[in-house]
């Protein structure tokens, strides 16, 4: 079996280095590469760091790693389902990697989640790879539409 590489791993280390952020640069400590493809939308990688655990990349830019991903997923999910007096149906789009659900799952007055993400290889890849995240997916309220998040709400308007 040969070893998977990539272009933004060189001597052992990750590098998401972009115009978005002048002056600045992430890097974290690769143990192995164990997931990369190109899916339709994206190119994906997954990779297990010395200190972050696993960490997925799209596009070259890091999107969540095990270690901290919690930060933003409770603060994305718990500041709007509070802000709302009764959240029964939530609907999120994009958030394949299932952390965003996760959360929404847990309160308990949600008695529909549907997750609408467009590229299928997130969220098979984060229920393979980032199971912590991904747990979302078997509660029994939740429903999962892969498309386009636009074309499903366009599809839906009267419901």
């Amino acid at each position: 079996m040969s070893e998977i590489t990539h272009p933004t791993i060189k001597d052992g280390w990750f590098r998401e280095i972009s115009d978005m952020w002048p002056g600045q640069a992430m890097t974290l400590k690769v143990n192995q590469v164990v997931h990369h493809e190109k899916s339709k939308y994206q190119d994906v990688l997954i990779f297990e760091s010395t200190d972050y655990g696993m960490v997925l990349v799209l596009d070259n830019v890091i999107q969540c790693t095990e270690r901290d991903e919690f930060s933003y997923q409770e603060m994305i999910t718990h500041l709007a389902m509070n802000s709302h007096p009764n959240p029964k149906k939530v609907l999120v789009i994009g958030g394949g990697d299932g952390g965003v659900l996760r959360e929404v799952v847990k309160h308990e007055c949600v008695e529909e989640a549907v997750l609408c993400d467009i590229d299928e290889a997130v969220i098979r890849l984060s229920k393979k790879y980032l199971p912590g995240m991904a747990v979302g997916y078997q509660h029994p309220n939740v429903t999962t539409h892969v498309g386009d998040g636009f074309k499903f709400l366009d599809d839906k308007k009267g419901e």
